[in-house]
């Protein structure tokens, strides 16, 4: 039986909430944004009106404003933004069990065998969501996820595009080839080169020559680009499995020296520790990532001696990191930290120094604060050096964590 898969977009998702309920800035152009004063100032995303005037997911707020001064900004509101994605969901758990999320405002449902058609479906889904809440969505019909992806993508807003095995030559392969899912600027200036600029030109290109620019993911999005896309949806009550946790932050100025990044990586470091325990997960690599004033950026690597959930332990493989790698040529405008390698095998190798020992008492400790600042807040407790510089380490990674999109799982 051929599957019947559909991608429900929700549209200009943040702003079309806040507007619902600030029907004093409906009819304006609006732009949900970081603080200018945090440096988290671009646009995360922005109404139909603010469309017009040409402004672009990631545009830095001050550019934005001289295209359009009478621009109003909003600052995210998640938890709002949270249950609106659940309310959504529970719409769709009419249609189907098998919903997998791809961000909060983007879920494929898996209809197939369902009374009605999957367009039929698509189009309740459209009235309803409308009707009960109030935003619109875009939908995608088809017999795959990538291209049900991308009919939601080909006509917005509030509308329904069906790509089928019929037409989907007709349709798909003349858009550019950075409209598939995982072509991204990198990969389309690749493609760019040999002169593949469509989804078709992709689609009928030489698997050996993709191959051999791209490796193994270049034969992926050549089956992609001719509909043979096989990944099942996910059913609604599978979890995702945890591939690493970290926390990254822009500075609220740039960091001028190595106590200026100690302080930030501190607080990094302390988010990631205390996620990676409410998991109950250790890991042995750790991995920063590195911005300067200039947006040239890296990552660096290294594995533990053992895998950990202590802070101090991170920061001293996090600090070593940065250490060797970086030369300050300029000032820092970011930072970030992540740990991966989780084993649930890990196991503690005794030494005469008392490492095991130190590291327990330390996980005892943090623990202990831990349970502190769930009931007092984040920062009832707080190193003494960290006050020091309180405009570096007064931001809060753990309860402020920005939510990202979920990757795509090819099953």
């Amino acid at each position: 039986m051929q599957r019947t898969v559909l991608h429900v977009d929700c549209n200009k998702f943040y702003a079309s909430v806040e507007c619902l309920y600030r029907p004093e800035i409906r009819n304006k152009p609006v732009a949900v944004g970081g603080s200018v004063e945090s440096r988290h100032g671009i646009i995360l995303t922005k109404n139909e009106i603010a469309s017009r005037y040409g402004l672009t997911v990631g545009e830095p707020l001050w550019k934005a404003r001289q295209k359009c001064p009478e621009l109003v900004i909003v600052p995210p509101n998640y938890p709002l933004y949270l249950r609106f994605s659940g309310l959504c969901r529970k719409i769709y758990e009419d249609y189907s069990e098998y919903i997998e999320p791809f961000g909060l405002d983007e879920c494929w449902l898996d209809v197939t065998g369902n009374q009605q058609s999957g367009t039929e479906i698509a189009e309740e889904i459209r009235r309803r969501v409308k009707e009960e809440l109030g935003i619109t969505v875009s939908v995608g019909v088809s017999f795959n996820k990538i291209f049900a992806k991308l009919g939601s993508d080909y006509k917005k807003p509030d509308a329904v595009t069906v790509i089928s095995q019929s037409n989907f030559r007709e349709l798909v392969w003349p858009l550019p080839c950075e409209d598939l899912l995982f072509v991204g600027r990198s990969t389309a200036r690749k493609l760019h080169y040999y002169g593949i600029h469509t989804i078709g030109e992709l689609a009928t290109a030489d698997e050996a020559l993709l191959k051999r620019v791209l490796g193994k993911n270049g034969l992926t999005l050549h089956r992609f680009a001719n509909g043979l896309d096989t990944a099942p949806v996910r059913h609604k009550d599978d979890a995702d499995e945890v591939k690493s946790v970290g926390n990254s932050t822009t500075t609220v100025r740039d960091l001028k020296d190595e106590e200026d990044v100690k302080t930030v990586m501190r607080v990094l470091c302390e988010s990631v520790a205390r996620r990676l325990r409410e998991q109950g997960l250790k890991g042995k690599t750790i991995t920063i990532s590195v911005r300067d004033n200039a947006l040239s950026s890296f990552t660096r690597q290294c594995k533990m001696p053992a895998c950990t959930d202590v802070s101090d332990e991170l920061l001293h493989y996090a600090m070593q990191l940065f250490r060797e790698n970086y030369e300050w040529e300029r000032g820092i405008r970011s930072l970030g930290v992540s740990v991966n390698g989780f084993d649930s095998d890990c196991y503690d190798q005794l030494d005469l120094d008392g490492t095991v020992e130190r590291r327990d008492r330390q996980e005892r400790l943090e623990q202990a604060v831990d349970r502190l600042r769930e009931r007092f807040g984040n920062f009832c407790v707080q190193r003494a050096f960290q006050l020091e510089r309180p405009e570096l380490s007064g931001f809060n990674p753990h309860d402020d964590h920005i939510i990202h999109p979920i990757g795509y799982r090819a099953g």
